[in-house]
C-alpha cells in the first residue's frame, strides 16, 4: 500500500516538474565578441584620414571603427541582442547622405551591420553617438542601394528607448 501511494505521489511529482509555464519565456542567452572582428589596418587607417582631415576627435573601438559620444544618456543601456528604437543620419565621407530617420525605427542589434552592434551598446537611452565605421564592419565588398562597394560609412545615431 505504501508503495503504491509513494509510486503515485513520484509520478505527481514528476508530471509537475516537467510542465513549463507558456506566458514565462526563457531567457535569451547574449554572448557577442565585439572585438572578434577586426577591420583591416589600411581600413583603420583610412577612417582616421577622414576623421583628421576634417578635425574629428573620435576613440578607436576594438574592432577598428571609431566612435564620439555626443550625449551619454541616461536610460537602458543597450546590448548586442537588444532591439531599440532610433532615429539616424547615414552619410559617405564626401557628405552625399544615403539613409536617414526622423521617427524611431525599431530594430534588432542582432540584423543591422557589425559597426552598429558595436557601438551602439556604447550609449544609453537617450543618448547619441557618431560612428565611423571602415568597410568591413560595414557592407564591405558589397555596393547596398546608394552606397558604394568599401565604403566607410558614418552614422549619427540617436538611441531613443531599449526594450529590456
Amino acid at each position: 500500500m505504501y508503495q503504491k501511494l509513494f509510486a503515485l505521489f513520484a509520478i505527481v511529482i514528476l508530471a509537475g516538474s516537467c510542465s513549463k509555464k507558456e506566458d514565462t519565456p526563457a531567457p535569451v542567452e547574449c554572448t557577442y565578441n565585439a572585438c572578434a572582428v577586426v577591420a583591416p589596418q589600411a581600413e583603420i587607417d583610412a577612417v582616421k584620414s577622414y576623421l583628421d582631415a576634417n578635425s574629428i576627435t573620435a576613440t578607436q573601438h576594438c574592432s577598428g571603427m571609431f566612435y564620439k559620444i555626443d550625449v551619454e544618456g541616461s536610460g537602458l543601456a543597450a546590448k548586442a541582442c537588444s532591439v531599440v528604437a532610433v532615429t539616424y543620419e547615414g552619410k559617405l565621407t564626401n557628405g552625399t547622405v544615403f539613409d536617414s530617420r526622423s521617427t524611431p525605427l525599431a530594430l534588432s542589434l542582432q540584423q543591422v551591420i557589425r559597426g552598429w552592434t558595436n557601438g551602439i551598446p556604447l550609449i544609453k537611452a537617450g543618448g547619441r553617438i557618431y560612428l565611423y565605421i571602415p568597410p568591413t564592419l560595414g557592407y564591405g565588398a558589397n555596393a547596398n542601394g546608394p552606397i558604394p562597394a568599401n565604403s566607410i560609412l558614418i552614422f549619427r545615431v540617436d538611441l531613443v528607448a531599449v526594450q529590456p
